[in-house]
């Protein structure tokens, strides 16, 4: 009896071990991430396997490991791309400049929350299947812009068979990798002013870099190794071949394509759209959120502050001399709306109304300033080639997209048609059907009704849309307004 005790005793003192193991590892790679490095020379001559072609374009990152062998946090093992392509590793001078765009001041690190965001589809088959998780921190703004794109793609752009909104459902798992390489280079090559594309991939050891005053390394920026690209479609196969980078669990994805954004610019050309305003990242309460900045550049492919409302300089039709069109029209628009209490807008000498007939005094309304690119959405971005809009509604990101390739450019599709609408958060289970019509006299009627009637009070969505097509009525078909 005393023999077989021991038999299983063994097992689960080894157990213990293996997972004693495990943590520590796990620590070690949450303490190098924010510069805590346990020891620098844990690190130096360790094996990186490699991983080929064939392992970026098969299944997710980890497949045929154990559910939970691999923290959220945990950093991925650098790849080894073909020595062809000709990576270039990053230089402190640059690592410091790059900090300096993002956070002005050098000092602040990424938080927890941006280091674990990564492009994250819903299941395929699904009702949501061409939808990204977005969650609701400081990410949710690039990954809804990349939402949007990806739509586009897989609407417009992508041969199937199905129609409409099924085009959206039945989308598989490689489908899904195949719309955010695509979604993915789009945006990196407009960003380069399609001529260039530059993809920042995690792929070396941690480089030991001379201390610099006033830069903190974080174990992150060190390691990128920079891949540009003169062609579109090279950029988009590199991509998709390393789709993972972007879409794996603990692989950063979403600072990597921020990064990736940027190089593409170029740091020089992002910090001349800036000029001397706040950085491209807005750090309040802990909380790190996108700037108007960052996305112009997901939008119109410059990191302007003043693009997505346009200036009197812009509405002349003069632009940068940089040979850029202003207001040119993209695949993607973008739609704004802020809550404001009427009276704050009165007080302020704005016009209470400024999408349809005046309201009763409990609706809210966008502030409109007297100066600013504010004021108004240009007109190249409410009214985009294509039917589908990043939305900001009350500071929050969402999606708004018609099937109707048509709809922008015949005057008669804009009389009663439909849009769809994706939040972006995990309570949405299937995607909002609207159904716009923009020659209904409902404005006066609700004019007669008590004016404190909840009925006063329209959704933020709705609101937004009206600044598109003001005066339109929104039906949301059975499903209650969430947004």
């Amino acid at each position: 009896m005393g023999d077989r005790g021991a038999e299983h005793a063994a097992p689960t003192e080894l157990e213990e071990i293996t997972s004693r193991i495990s943590d520590l590892t796990k620590w070690r790679e949450i303490f190098s991430f924010h510069g805590l490095e346990v020891n620098s020379t844990t690190h130096q001559g360790t094996p990186f396997p490699k991983q080929g072609r064939s392992s970026a374009g098969n299944g997710p990152p980890g497949a045929g490991e154990s559910p939970g062998s691999q923290p959220p946090s945990t950093i991925p093992q650098p790849l080894l791309p073909p020595q062809s392509v000709g990576g270039c590793p990053i230089s402190l001078d640059t690592a410091m400049r790059l900090q300096k765009l993002l956070f002005r001041n050098m000092t602040p690190l990424f938080s927890f929350e941006w280091a674990a965001a990564h492009f994250r589809f819903r299941p395929p088959h699904s009702d949501l299947a061409y939808a990204l998780e977005a969650g609701k921190g400081g990410t949710r703004a690039i990954l809804v812009a990349v939402q949007a794109h990806i739509i586009s793609y897989l609407l417009f752009t992508r041969e199937t068979e199905c129609t409409q909104l099924e085009r959206l459902c039945r989308v598989g798992q490689w489908e899904q990798g195949q719309a955010l390489a695509t979604a993915l280079a789009e945006t990196l090559w407009a960003a380069g002013g399609g001529g260039r594309a530059v993809v920042c991939l995690i792929t070396a050891p941690i480089t030991m870099m001379p201390p610099r005053e006033g830069y903190r390394a974080n174990s992150f920026t060190e390691r990128i190794q920079l891949f540009e690209f003169s062609e579109k479609a090279a950029a988009q196969g590199f991509i998709s071949d390393h789709i993972h980078c972007f879409k794996g669990e603990g692989s950063h994805g979403v600072i990597l394509f921020l990064y990736s954004l940027l190089f593409s610019r170029t740091l020089e050309r992002v910090q001349e759209d800036l000029g001397d305003t706040a950085p491209l990242l807005n750090i309040s309460s802990g909380n790190i959120t996108c700037t108007e900045a960052v996305l112009s550049l997901l939008l119109t492919g410059r990191a302007s502050p003043w693009e997505l409302g346009g200036s009197q300089e812009l509405e002349s039709g003069t632009g940068d001399g940089d040979g850029e069109a202003p207001w040119q029209r993209g695949p993607v628009g973008f739609l704004r709306w802020e809550r404001a209490p009427v009276e704050r807008q009165v007080s302020a000498g704005a016009a209470p109304w400024t999408a349809g007939p005046p309201p009763g005094p409990w609706a809210w309304q966008s502030p409109v300033p007297a100066k600013g690119p504010r004021a108004q959405v240009s007109p190249g971005l409410r009214t985009p080639r294509l039917p589908v809009w990043l939305c900001s509604v009350s500071g929050r990101h969402s999606v708004l997209f018609g099937t109707d390739s048509r709809l922008l450019s015949d005057w008669k599709s804009e009389r009663i048609f439909h849009l769809y609408f994706y939040s972006g958060q995990q309570e949405q289970t299937q995607t909002a059907h609207l159904t716009i019509d923009t020659h209904s006299h409902h404005w006066e009627e609700a004019q007669r009704e008590d004016p404190s009637s909840p009925r006063k009070r329209h959704p933020a969505l709705e609101m937004a849309i009206r600044t598109k097509w003001a005066g339109a009525t929104v039906s949301w078909n059975g499903t209650d307004p969430f947004f």
